[in-house]
């Protein structure tokens, strides 16, 4: 595929951005275990928290390929950054656009898009994450609201979060027809942030596991109808897998940077490292993967901008992405050998972060079991 001047441009803006603003400050942030607030609201003016949504809400209004085009450079500066941006758009703004009411989306829209605001998905419970309609946390009816009790369980910006999509139990014994949404600000009484859990990488990301104990909420946070809820959590599934195979790609482009460059200058019996069969193969075995990997996210976002159905095809992109990407980066330390190990020459960092990308959003196994119902 290839891409136009305005994807172009929108490629340009971004990288030169992160460059300047992210780049170099990645270990930094991930040692502090957060951003600056004042950098999400640097990329809401940039139109990075609400690519695809509308201008009237303060959004982009681009392609979704143009979405994956930014989410990989801001992938390639900070993993954990393009995390918060991938869901403030592919599961918070995406979502209140689809399901929300006009209230809602007058109130929320505009300031998660200026990143004013950042979303928090509460789905996954300790014992309920690829299997969705096992969740336990309940919501019952009281007077003119809706008390939240339960637990959640690995939750992305649990702590940092104003708005938070919670899916809980409405009614017991509808199964999956009993599971509804609902937006619940995290000043809230009764929302409890019960412990932020030390990470192998993305630290810079908090996840959190979250505690609903008599969490009061009105009517109107009901998010789309009662016992939609599965539904809704699963909806968004299309963009978020795109979101996390762009984000894979964009962390692996930026170690193929470091490994190609490194070899370019590292000089080894008279020429540089490239230039030996062993290292230059190995580099284009992993470039060829790339850009299997890389088309692949294309693909996908290219039907989503045509209005096609494209389950099986973004699971496809987030497998073969998210794979890719952890061989990609072992690849590239292994390029720098005891170089690669050190922290100062960035692959150490990627490494611990691009693991992720097969757990989150569904499994890797989950993807297969996606693909497999749809041959």
């Amino acid at each position: 595929m290839v891409i136009n001047d305005t994807q172009q441009a929108i490629v340009d803006t971004v990288r030169q951005f992160i460059r300047k603003e992210v780049a170099h400050r990645t270990l930094q942030f991930e040692a502090a275990t957060a951003f600056p607030r004042s950098l999400f609201e640097e990329m809401g003016r940039l139109g990075l928290m609400g690519v695809t949504a509308p201008e009237a809400y303060g959004g982009a209004e681009l392609d979704y390929v143009s979405y994956a085009l930014a989410l990989m450079e801001v992938a390639a500066g900070d993993g954990a950054l393009s995390t918060i941006m991938s869901i403030q758009n592919s599961i918070m703004v995406s979502g209140l656009l689809r399901f929300g009411s006009p209230a809602q989306k007058e109130q929320w829209l505009p300031p998660l898009i200026a990143g004013r605001s950042i979303g928090a998905f509460a789905l996954t419970e300790a014992d309920a994450g690829s299997d969705a309609a096992a969740i336990r946390c309940r919501a019952v009816r009281e007077g003119s609201g809706w008390r939240l009790d339960g637990a959640k369980q690995f939750i992305t910006s649990g702590r940092i979060a104003d708005i938070a999509m919670v899916i809980a139990v409405t009614d017991p014994a509808a199964g999956k027809r009993g599971i509804s949404a609902f937006l619940v600000p995290t000043g809230t009484q009764g929302y409890l942030v019960d412990k932020v859990e030390h990470k192998l990488g993305q630290c810079a990301s908090d996840t959190c596991a979250l505690r609903f104990d008599g969490c009061f909420v009105e009517g109107d946070a009901l998010f789309g109808p009662e016992g939609r809820g599965y539904s809704i959590a699963l909806a968004n599934l299309e963009a978020g897998r795109i979101g996390i195979a762009a984000q894979a790609v964009g962390m692996a482009q930026a170690a193929m940077r470091i490994a190609v460059n490194y070899a370019r200058e590292r000089v080894s019996m008279g020429k540089p490292i490239i230039d030996h069969q062993a290292v230059g193969f190995r580099l284009a075995d992993l470039a060829a993967r790339l850009e299997a990997a890389r088309q692949l996210v294309f693909h996908a976002a290219s039907l989503k901008d045509a209005g096609e159905p494209c389950l099986a095809e973004a699971s496809m992109a987030k497998l073969v992405a998210s794979e890719t990407a952890e061989t990609v980066v072992s690849g590239a330390i292994q390029t720098l050998g005891g170089y690669g190990y050190l922290e100062e020459f960035g692959l150490a960092k990627i490494f611990r972060d691009v693991r992720v990308c097969q757990i989150y959003e569904g499994t890797s196994d989950i993807q297969r079991m996606v693909i497999a119902r749809s041959l």
